[in-house]
């Protein structure tokens, strides 16, 4: 198999993303002014990076992020395997202090190795994981050698974890943010990260404060 430089885009910011919303697969929101700022940022340092395939998960805010290459004309493929993880009931609802209570308890489940643990009526990252390895076998064998695929934050972590073959309870370990990029080589065998949860290309202008990170760093 020849080698492939991959770089993962998170989506740009939505309104969800701003007020703690849960998103997940079943929330199909769209950027906002911030995220639409994001995406032209990436577009204007990345233009000249001679992507020669485009995936996106079938979820509009990975195509709004991106859209600027569909315009130019880069082959595009629409990946539903690539869609954020399902967080069930509690999707389109707001993070109260009970339900965060409960959302760092589902953390820990997984961090501790339960990643078949599962969410109220959504995916465990057992399953996500089973659908990004169908992702990949479309994406690896393709003749594409750079490569930019969009899809979102928790779905990233689980992607990182497979590429890099690591346990998927290290997820936590690849943290990111909107517009986020990691960057990886492929040589044939075995994954190298050569960009972490860069956003360098953003330029300080669409920037999320630290504490702003840390409170919010899922809905995606």
């Amino acid at each position: 198999m020849t080698s492939k430089k991959i770089i993962l885009l998170r989506h740009g910011q939505t309104d969800f993303n701003l007020q703690g919303i849960v998103q997940g697969s079943g929330v199909d929101s769209s950027l906002n002014k911030t995220g639409q700022q994001q995406s032209l940022d990436f577009y204007e340092s990345y233009k000249n990076h001679g992507f020669d395939k485009l995936y996106t998960s079938a979820l509009k805010r990975t195509h709004e992020t991106v859209h600027n290459f569909i315009e130019d004309g880069l082959p595009w493929e629409i990946l539903k395997d690539l869609n954020e993880i399902s967080w069930g009931k509690h999707e389109g609802q707001p993070i109260t202090s009970e339900e965060d209570i409960y959302y760092q308890w589902m953390l820990n489940q997984w961090r501790s190795g339960d990643t078949s643990y599962k969410i109220d009526g959504g995916e465990s990252p057992e399953e996500v994981a089973m659908r990004l390895r169908r992702a990949m076998k479309i994406i690896l064998p393709s003749p594409y050698q750079n490569i930019l695929v969009c899809m979102h934050g928790r779905a990233m972590r689980v992607m990182l974890c497979v590429m890099l073959n690591r346990p998927l309870k290290d997820m936590d370990l690849f943290e990111h943010q909107n517009a986020c990029v990691y960057e990886l080589e492929f040589n044939g065998a075995v994954f190298e990260i050569l960009k972490q949860n860069d956003v360098t290309h953003l330029r300080g202008k669409t920037l999320l404060q630290p504490e702003f990170i840390q409170t919010f760093r899922e809905r995606s």
